[in-house]
């Protein structure tokens, strides 16, 4: 079973929350928290597996809350809420260690899927809607800096699959581009990740174009 803190300023957005998650077996709704500072002393004592977390709220916002629960408590995983799928503090909320982001319109089973995902440790946020968040907010470098080829840097092949998952594409996609396996593919993100000092897909983003390798702009689809 998935335990599961609800974080969110409005009353009836957590109840409409919680009815969703709570009557299937796979979750148990372990408790609700209407500031960021009171999901952070929740997560502590109630120990869930997953916050759903509201990025926009009052005493401490939820890209607060995020990093201080990313530091203190690891274990409970941020999926991060927006009521925009357009919104600056979202790509704030992973780099400071949220695992997923979904915009407040999305479906019951949008919402389902995304908790399972991130319980698992995986980023659960649409590839090409996280690249065209990052493209957005995250600016590049005047001159974009060479990205890493050192010996203990990535690969020529590695570099490449950085440069396509960033340019919004999923594992199918390279695996299809490269002329590769899904598996071959898996197995060189990890190594990326390895060796960038990032989590996961969407810290691998922002490193992507942190660094220059991808500017705004340029994505595929």
């Amino acid at each position: 079973m998935i335990r599961v803190l609800i974080a969110d300023d409005q009353p009836l957005v957590r109840r409409g929350l919680a009815l969703i998650l709570a009557p299937d077996p796979a979750f148990e709704v372990v408790g609700e928290a209407e500031d960021g500072a009171r999901a952070v002393a929740l997560a502590h004592e109630l120990r869930p597996d997953v916050v759903v977390m509201d990025i926009r709220m009052p005493v401490l916002d939820g890209v607060q809350a995020t990093e201080e629960l990313a530091r203190t408590r690891p274990e409970s995983r941020v999926l991060a809420l927006s009521t925009f799928d357009m919104d600056e503090y979202v790509v704030a909320a992973l780099r400071a260690g949220a695992y997923g982001f979904l915009p407040k319109d999305i479906s019951p089973e949008e919402l389902i899927a995304a908790v399972h995902t991130v319980h698992t440790g995986e980023a659960a946020v649409a590839p090409r809607l996280l690249t065209r968040l990052i493209s957005t907010y995250v600016r590049s470098p005047a001159r974009p800096r060479p990205a890493p080829t050192a010996p203990n840097g990535l690969t020529p092949r590695e570099l490449e699959i950085w440069q396509l998952l960033a340019s919004g594409l999923d594992n199918a996609e390279i695996a299809g581009s490269l002329e590769i396996s899904v598996s071959t593919v898996k197995n060189h993100i990890t190594g990326v990740f390895t060796k960038l000092g990032v989590r996961d897909r969407a810290q691998a983003v922002i490193a992507a174009y942190e660094s220059g390798l991808v500017a705004a702009g340029h994505r595929n689809g």
